[in-house]
């Protein structure tokens, strides 16, 4: 036996098909297992709150130890904590696979909530917002109103918004789209330029659900980036990734949608496109989870090797063919937020790797949780340890007094310019948006 390992982390894949993964039984054994090995280990203590919970909980126990604690209650606790961003996976635990201790925190709690589930367990309002499409096509259609009504500034609506679905009147919510991204015909009408580098690329834009229904500045800035350098480009939208669904334990309803969405894609990539995703969450759920949650579909494997983050995708045309020429300095520092989700891709600091291409450009980096964790952090019961568990991202990025600042994720931007505003820093930017979206800015695109 090995005291941790040095060893790259890997997966297995996820057993929600065997009737043991629903077993109430088994789960509190492995949780009461993989609970006393952290507890004995202790280095993810500074990570997301369950750490911090499950420890609090152990120390205070009559007995000290594991057995103190009452797996009914108190392991739930910890599991309701859980954003999912899997950087104790990634970054802190040295018994992930392959050590034979095997530790995976955030598929364990996702095993947890699909109990849950299971048994009719999770909240109605967290069922309801992982709809993401229904709400998209309704809100859309109706975007002053929706926009009016789910405004921070609007006492009224977001009193009963909190009292009724849970959701803090102070949180930030994300607009909706006049129009969703994938109606946009005036890009679908800008030319690929003919005399660019990286002519002869093909580019599949998933647009995520994000960028379709709420935010479509980072997909708008994204098909204008690509097609300025040469890349055939067509918005692409089959289906959210799932992962609203996925926090929720509804697994089921993950697979199904990975395999509408690959069967979509599956065509365009055998015509040659790659999927490039503009939301890192999306982009890790086509990659990492589908995969694992149906290893032995042939389309959801074609879709993962066929996958690349924006900014992933960007950097590859930089390296292979070269970027087309035309970018001006910005005429500022930049600071860019790396996301959980986007670390957890495993694919280095691709969105700093991007910035540094813009002339003069000097790039600070902050990889720490922005504390947001989906749709998690806009709950009552939430949104105070969302804004507690972002503070030192907010202060890193406040020290750098940057001119430009920016994360990768579309919503822990804006999460994190609600921490730098209570921080009281005098250097809050307006807006937090996606680093391609600065590419744009020094195309003058």
């Amino acid at each position: 036996m090995r005291e941790g390992s040095l060893e790259a982390p890997t997966r297995h894949p996820i057993d929600w098909e065997n009737p043991d993964y629903y077993d109430e039984a088994q789960l509190e054994a492995e949780l009461t297992r993989v609970f006393d090995i952290c507890h004995g280990c202790r280095r993810c203590f500074n990570l997301c709150d369950s750490f911090p919970i499950l420890f609090d909980l152990i120390d205070e126990s009559p007995s000290g130890e594991i057995d103190g604690l009452d797996p009914k209650t108190d392991y739930k606790a910890v599991v309701d904590a859980c954003t999912l961003c899997d950087m104790c996976f990634m970054t802190k635990c040295p018994y992930v696979p392959p050590h034979e201790w095997a530790l995976d925190v955030p598929h364990l709690m996702l095993r947890a909530r699909a109990v849950e589930h299971r048994h009719g367990e999770t909240h109605l309002a967290d069922a309801e917002f992982a709809k993401t499409d229904r709400n998209g096509k309704l809100a859309t259609f109706l975007s002053p109103l929706a926009n009016w009504a789910t405004d921070s500034g609007n006492g009224l609506t977001r009193t009963v918004m909190e009292k009724t679905a849970g959701i803090d009147r102070e949180a930030w919510l994300p607009p909706f789209a006049d129009t969703p991204l994938d109606r946009r015909g005036d890009l679908d009408r800008i030319d690929a330029d003919a005399s660019a580098p990286a002519v002869g690329r093909k580019a599949a834009l998933y647009a995520t659900c994000f960028a379709n229904w709420n935010m479509p500045g980072p997909g708008e800035a994204a098909v204008k980036v690509l097609k300025a350098n040469g890349v055939e480009t067509r918005i692409v939208y089959p289906g959210c990734c799932g992962m609203p669904k996925l926090e929720n334990g509804d697994l089921a309803a993950v697979a199904e949608q990975a395999r509408s969405v690959a069967a979509a894609f599956a065509p365009l990539i055998d015509e040659g496109f790659d999927v490039v995703a503009v939301t890192p969450s999306c982009a890790l759920m086509l990659k990492f989870e589908w995969p694992l949650i149906l290893p032995g579909d042939p389309l959801v494997a074609k879709l993962a090797g066929a996958t690349f983050d924006i900014t992933e995708y960007v950097v590859d045309i930089a390296k292979k063919e070269g970027l087309a020429p035309g970018m001006q300095p910005l005429g500022g520092d930049i600071a860019i937020h790396l996301p959980c989700h986007s670390r957890a891709q495993n694919m280095g600091q691709k969105g700093a790797e991007m910035l540094r291409l813009i002339p003069d450009a000097k790039v600070g980096v902050v990889e720490r949780c922005s504390g947001h964790g989906g749709k998690w952090g806009m709950f009552k019961t939430n949104f105070a340890t969302a804004l507690k568990v972002g503070k030192p991202a907010g202060r890193a990025m406040l020290k750098t007094n940057a001119a430009f600042m920016v994360s990768e994720c579309p919503l822990a931007g804006p999460h994190l310019k609600q921490v730098m505003e209570r921080e009281g820093g005098e250097s809050v930017p307006e807006q937090v948006p996606h680093p391609i979206e600065l590419l744009a800015k020094a195309y003058r695109l």
